[in-house]
Formats: C-alpha cells, structure tokens, sequence
C-alpha cells in the first residue's frame, strides 16, 4: 500500500504540473487550444475520481502537502465535470472537519462549484472578469460580509486578493 501512496503522490504532482503548463490555453483564442485545455482537465478529472474511489480524499498525511494541492487543483478545474467537484467538496469538507485539509482550498473549491452550478458564490473567490480594469468577482450571497467570510478561513480581503492579478 505504501507503494500505492507513494506512485498516487508522484501521478497527482504530474498532473498538476501538466495542467500548469496547459492552463495558459484555457483563455486562449485558439479553438483548437481551448479544446486541448478541455480535453486534459476532463481526462484528469476522470482520473481524480478513480483516486477518490480509491482513497477518498488524498491528503496531505496520505500523499504529501504538494500532492494534495495537486489534487484540489485538479478538482478546481473540472468545470465541466460538476460530479467530481462535488464528490471532492464532499470528501474535502469531511477531511477539513478531521483536521486533515486546509479550510482555505476547500472555500475556493466551494466557490467554484457554487459558480459552476449557477449559484452565488460565498468567499468572492472566482472572478467573472473585468470593470474598468478591475477584477469583479461572480455574484456572492453576502457581499457585504465576503471579506469577513474571508478571513475566517485564511483568506485576504478581497482587494488584496485581486492586486495580485492586476496588470503592471
């Protein structure tokens, strides 16, 4: 079994570095690109299910801090796989509860599959796009408290959040 873990945690970095290097396509003009992006965010989905039948959630106990990372990335960006997402905030909320996931990733993967059903987001973590140059974020249920919300699970205020992305 440790084996297992050990081969899981070296399969989970992998993909994620691969979804890093792709990632750039996700946005691009190039339709042939953006299927690509699509083809392997579905394909590594599809694999993160398999892990989380398995496993359960990988944890960072289980496979090391940046292997779990790796898998919270990949459930990120299974968009247009609203199971996996959900199955992985299921597993993800349960291994918060345990103490063995960190509250911070599960608010974005919470955000992002609240988005991707339709629905209003909590943190104001998923950004719809651009005002005036300024990052504006999907609609959220309390925007008034969203900074608030923020910080009670270790992430910055909104502001701060988006002075990262804007342009130099």
């Amino acid at each position: 079994m440790a084996h297992d873990v050990a081969a899981l945690a070296v399969e989970l970095k992998d993909m994620a570095a691969a979804d890093h290097q792709a990632s750039a396509r996700a946005n691009s003009d190039d339709p042939a690109e953006q299927l690509a992006w699509r083809w392997l965010t579905a394909r590594h989905g599809d694999r993160l299910s398999e892990i989380m039948n398995e496993y359960g959630w990988p944890t960072a106990e289980q496979v090391g801090e940046e292997a779990a990372r790796a898998a919270w990335l990949i459930a990120q960006h299974a968009d247009r796989q609203l199971d996996v997402q959900r199955r992985a905030l299921q597993l993800m909320q349960q291994a918060v509860s345990a103490g063995s996931a960190g509250p911070r990733e599960l608010a974005f993967l919470r955000d992002r599959t609240l988005v991707n059903e339709g629905r209003k987001q909590v943190y104001g973590t998923q950004i719809a796009g651009l005002k005036d140059g300024s990052p504006i974020p999907w609609p959220c249920e309390e925007p008034e408290r969203m900074d608030e919300l923020r910080a009670e699970v270790g992430i910055e205020p909104f502001d701060e959040y988006v002075a990262k992305f804007a342009p130099t």
